[in-house]
């Protein structure tokens, strides 16, 4: 700004000299040439002004009043009608100068103002926009906290109505197993409906879970080896499913503390989930990593998982660890949202990347 300035004072230094000069070195009979140099002074003054303000205006037209009075007195002496109109002439530079300069500034000030304006109203809108976004979360919050309320009556009612028929079903099952030799087609069939009570009570307790979650006993747990064990127990879906699992890990990953048993339930909820979306055929990539520390926070694993199924619908992403929401025929909807809860009562998050034909991305970044 300061060499701009420096060019602009030296354009205007230059024209009035350059002015003056010619006016001096022009013989007096050449009326109209005169005339013409005189009236060039306005040009210097009035970009002075507008580059300047008043002050800029006043001072280069009082140069060029205090260069052309010499001329004035020296060059036409003796024609006073002459000399009373330059006189004049010179008047008018300052007044043009001064008004100019002023208007040049009041331009000025009012454009600063506007730009005060438009930005305290791009303030404002920011910070309506932030309490928009806020006021949205917390009615995301509302709706999430009205629907785990609609799900802890609903796991009471579970906990009460189901658990204790099914405790004597499986109490029953037991007595009449020993009844039947060991390899007999009715003890096969109680240790079915054995297996089967057991499953439908942990139904039930993964229902008491999610509405009540409690903190994970604390322990230490071998990321590597439970994906691995998870990768074995699935073989069978992905044969079915013709489904490649494969694990890429870049690097050693450390251990980290938690419950194994409800961490191997969210690689298992996610692994068969990437299966079942690829019905037929397809691979599913695996990629655990350290992630560097990030300020006073110490570092934090990130497992990926990566299917090449028909992906999730953009409308549908939001929505896919919510309660009850499903894209599953059959489904129950519970699937993401204990897997997301599980994460969480670990001091973790889960998040979700997805496009229509191009498959699906799971985050889950566990503290070391």
């Amino acid at each position: 700004m300061k060499g701009k300035n420096s060019f602009r004072i030296a354009i205007l230094a230059a024209s009035v000299v350059g002015i003056t000069v010619v006016h001096y070195f022009t013989p007096l009979r050449l009326h109209v040439f005169h005339d013409i140099f005189q009236r060039l002074y306005y040009l210097p003054i009035i970009f002075a002004a507008f580059w300047f303000g008043l002050r800029g205006g006043l001072v280069v037209s009082l140069a060029a009043s205090i260069l052309y009075i010499p001329h004035v007195v020296f060059q036409w002496g003796g024609h006073l009608t002459l000399e009373m109109e330059k006189y004049l002439e010179i008047l008018l530079f300052n007044v043009v100068g001064a008004v100019t300069g002023f208007l040049s500034e009041r331009e000025d000030a009012r454009r600063v103002q506007l730009e005060k304006t438009a930005q305290g109203l791009e303030d404002s809108y920011r910070k309506l926009q932030n309490q928009a976004d806020l006021i949205i979360r917390i009615e995301e919050q509302l709706r999430k906290a009205e629907r785990l309320s609609a799900l802890g009556e609903l796991s009471a009612t579970l906990a009460h109505e189901v658990r204790n028929p099914l405790g004597s079903i499986r109490g029953t099952a037991e007595i009449l197993k020993e009844d039947f030799p060991t390899g007999s087609k009715k003890f096969e069939f109680l240790e079915i409906l054995l297996k089967e009570t057991d499953r439908l009570n942990r139904v039930v307790e993964e229902f008491l879970h999610f509405a009540r979650p409690v903190p994970p006993p604390l322990g230490t747990c071998d990321l590597a080896a439970e994906l691995a064990a998870m990768v074995k127990l699935l073989e069978n879906d992905a044969l079915a499913y013709n489904v490649r699992i494969d694990i890429h890990a870049a690097e050693i990953v450390p251990e980290v503390t938690g419950d194994c048993e409800r961490l191997r339930q969210v690689f298992l909820n996610l692994m068969l989930n990437a299966i079942q979306s690829m019905p037929h055929g397809g691979s599913l990539e695996i990629a655990p990593r350290l992630l560097p520390p990030q300020g006073e926070r110490g570092g934090k694993v990130e497992i990926r998982f990566s299917d090449t199924g028909g992906g999730i619908a953009s409308d549908d992403l939001p929505h896919v660890f919510e309660p009850f929401f499903t894209t599953k025929s059959g489904g129950t909807g519970l699937g993401l949202a204990v897997t997301q809860k599980i994460v969480e009562s670990h001091g973790g998050s889960i998040s979700v990347e997805s496009e229509l034909g191009k498959g699906t991305t799971f985050r889950v970044r566990l503290p070391v």
